[in-house]
């Protein structure tokens, strides 16, 4: 199962924040927001993040590079120009960080990585969307109403757009 993240957008209402990163780079408790939503996913057993970069996701991928040579023991062979990790302190992740354009749209991101996500179902977040959802029970809700697609949501309106609903069912994005 592959997970998209979209983390290209720019943060508008988190400035004072996304003036020098992402917000899915926002930290909260020393690690990212990203970092945290993987963590979650990888928690139900999905590994394979596609994660769609925009604006600034080049600290998202200089992050992420760092992260898996900082972190533990390091043996460096500097005449070959290689180095290997002596241990195995590191998520097992596999990360596809795919540059989408700055000025894209939450669609066109999605669309962009179409050639990524051919192979079947994939689920789609945003790079702020940390939550408490059991994402093995979503998935499985979804396959058996056989729908093309499934949204979780919180209640709350967003500022910026959100849902309407018909019962359980979305009437309308707006």
């Amino acid at each position: 199962m592959n997970v998209v993240i979209l983390a290209g957008g720019l943060g508008t209402r988190l400035a004072e924040e996304t003036d020098l990163r992402p917000k899915p780079m926002v930290e909260v408790g020393g690690r990212p927001l990203l970092w945290h939503i993987m963590k979650s996913y990888a928690h139900y057993g999905f590994r394979d993040f596609f994660v769609a970069l925009g604006y600034k996701g080049d600290s998202i991928k200089r992050y992420f590079v760092e992260f898996a040579l900082m972190n533990g023991s390091l043996k460096i062979e500097t005449a070959r120009h290689k180095v290997t990790s002596l241990d195995s302190t590191n998520e097992d992740w596999n990360l596809h960080l795919i540059d989408t354009g700055a000025m894209t749209n939450t669609g066109g991101r999605v669309r962009r990585m179409a050639d990524y996500l051919r192979k079947g179902t994939f689920m789609v977040t945003y790079g702020d969307g940390v939550a408490n959802v059991d994402l093995r029970a979503l998935l499985a809700f979804h396959k058996k109403h056989g729908k093309i697609a499934t949204v979780t949501a919180v209640r709350p309106p967003a500022r910026f757009g959100g849902l309407l609903f018909d019962g359980d069912r979305v009437a309308l994005f707006t």
